[in-house]
């Protein structure tokens, strides 16, 4: 058991509790960006028969083993339950999936621990990036213990990949570590003709996104139409509240949840999608919105300058008078479809999952290929 497999298919586990609902619709339950990013890599790295892939998943009272989209799922821990058990329904699940590579994302407690789990097992740990505070240095300082203990996992990965090349160059500066840089993959939709007649914002109600931001933009534009998608983040305090001041703008329509294979029509009838986060790897909804070929409004967030580098929409930098002007600017419908077309562009140039599974093939063979995991 110790050695990973010589021949036969690379088998890659994705280790992401919470994206179960992905692969089973029929389950109303929270998921983020980071859920979709793999939950895309996975089913279509699944479509190559080189590859066996298996996906680590949270018990949401579904069979311990069944197959979807020709990923191999398997249940682990519940996600309420304590952490010393969860840990070790979590260690059960990653033996069941006796992998090649172990594939995480998302600063967790879970992380550090598939590390150790591939160290004692010998296999290849690998992680991707979900926010650009997990690179720059950011949650190694406001978290003293469990940073420590993500650093170390950091240091014993066989790859790390970065969603944008500013996290690249933040890791390489933070642990002198260098990453892969691949941009987040989504299968792209035809172009609809969608009458389009909405402001959009969409995003879990954690205060790194300033839901509340997108509210006051709305009170100051009375008779635009403004919709907001934002399911209860967890452990976020304050929803109800949040809710309340959004049920009562009379020109915003405040929707809790929608299935994740529905969203898109929400971007293919948007003037524009705006953004008012903090901080963002790169925000699954910028490719939704490119996608619907919808131009992105932004307050801070402009991962490697991409909004104004390809023409995608505009970012204010943080200043609320620029965000208003801006904003103004987005409403001439000549303008919108012009930076709207280019995102498309965009979108079909970097963000075409078909085309970027070949550069993950490409990195776990390379590293399968040394003949067992390196250690520290």
């Amino acid at each position: 058991m110790n050695h990973a497999h010589p021949i036969g298919p690379i088998r890659v586990c994705f280790v992401m509790p919470k994206a179960y609902p992905l692969f089973n619709p029929a389950l109303p339950a929270l998921f983020g960006g980071s859920e979709v990013d793999l939950y895309y890599l996975a089913t279509e790295l699944a479509r190559n028969p080189d590859f066996a892939v298996s996906f680590v998943v949270a018990d949401y009272g579904q069979p311990d083993r069944e197959v979807r989209e020709g990923v191999t799922l398997i249940k682990s821990l519940r996600l309420r339950q304590n952490a010393l058990a969860g840990a070790a329904r979590l260690w059960r699940a990653l033996e069941r999936a006796d992998a090649d590579f172990y594939l995480t994302k998302t600063f967790s407690p879970g992380v550090p621990l598939i590390a150790w789990f591939c160290r004692r097992r010998q296999r290849r740990f690998a992680y991707r990036s979900a926010n650009e505070h997990e690179y720059d240095g950011r949650y190694l300082r406001d978290h003293p213990l469990l940073g420590r203990a993500f650093a170390w996992a950091l240091r014993r990965a066989e790859v790390l990949f970065a969603q944008n090349a500013q996290d690249g160059e933040n890791l390489r500066g933070t642990l002198g570590i260098a990453a892969e840089v691949i941009p987040n993959g989504h299968r792209l939709p035809q172009l609809t003709n969608a009458a389009r007649h909405h402001i959009l914002w969409v995003g879990r109600s954690a205060e790194i996104k300033r839901p509340r931001e997108f509210l006051a933009l709305a009170g100051a534009y009375p008779a635009e139409s403004f919709v907001m998608i934002c399911p209860r983040a967890t452990g976020a305090p304050g929803y109800q509240r949040l809710r309340a001041a959004a049920r009562g703008a009379h020109n915003l329509e405040f929707i809790e949840h929608v299935p994740f294979h529905q969203v898109q029509r929400y971007f293919d009838q948007a003037k524009m999608l705006v953004n008012t986060s903090d901080a963002e790897g790169f925000a699954n909804t910028f490719i939704q919105a490119g996608a619907a070929a919808t131009p992105i409004l932004s307050l801070r967030v402009n991962p490697d300058g991409f909004l104004d580098r390809h023409g995608c929409g505009l970012c204010a930098g943080g200043d609320w008078q620029v965000f208003r002007r801006h904003f103004e600017r987005l409403l001439d419908p000549a303008v919108a479809a012009d930076l709207g077309r280019r995102a498309r562009l965009y979108v079909e140039q970097h963000h075409d999952i078909a085309a970027l599974i070949q550069r993950y093939q490409e990195v776990f063979r390379r590293h399968h290929d040394h003949s067992r995991p390196a250690h520290h």
